[in-house]
């Protein structure tokens, strides 16, 4: 593999703390809302994930830095689908990925009007961590379901403030949650029995 290009400073840095790609810095913009997931709790994620995450096709669902994503594809994802309404955010995750030598698939857009309409594929793994004031977790758990982009027995994980609320599918069962400060993440797991009924 061909190391990572050298860092150059932007607005802030991010470290990628696992796997092939370990070590290597993210630029990342500032911006209002952007917050990226912490590397203690990425860090308790991954180690999580581990057993599943080699091979895995993930879904980077608002990703911002794209870090999450890119813990992923150093990790040894499969491959990661990355979408952003941001078009700065957008333009950085490419040039970060170009600078990482990683290919991967970067959608500009609401994320939620993307995945509104029928399945291009299905994910083993779905990072839902969007901007904490946008109240779209609940949203985004449905529309996943209800058009078919998880696998089976998909792992869906999700960020939101302690305070949130919001419902998952009743095929989603809780496997792991922690707290981080004011910081909930949670790791359920997509239940289907292939050919039950």
């Amino acid at each position: 593999m061909v190391p990572p290009a050298p860092f150059s400073s932007a607005s802030g840095r991010l470290r990628i703390i696992g796997g092939s790609l370990r070590g290597s810095k993210l630029n990342v913009a500032d911006l209002p809302g952007l917050r990226p997931t912490p590397d203690r709790v990425r860090e308790t994620l991954f180690n999580w994930l581990m057993p599943v995450i080699d091979g895995a096709r993930c879904l980077d669902l608002f990703a911002g830095t794209g870090a999450l994503g890119i813990e992923a594809l150093s990790r040894g994802a499969a491959e990661v689908d990355f979408i952003e309404r941001d078009p700065r955010l957008a333009r950085d995750l490419r040039d970060n990925l170009a600078r990482l030598h990683q290919s991967a698939r970067v959608r500009e857009g609401d994320a939620l009007a993307m995945l509104n309409g029928a399945a291009e594929k299905h994910y083993d793994l779905v990072f839902v961590d969007p901007p904490f004031d946008a109240n779209l977790w609940a949203g985004a758990c449905a529309v996943l379901e209800v058009h078919q982009w998880l696998a089976a027995n998909a792992l869906i994980y999700v960020e939101s403030p302690t305070s949130a609320t919001y419902a998952v599918p009743p095929t989603w069962q809780l496997h792991r949650e922690g707290k981080a400060g004011a910081v909930r993440y949670a790791l359920f797991r997509r239940s289907i029995k292939l050919g039950a009924g």
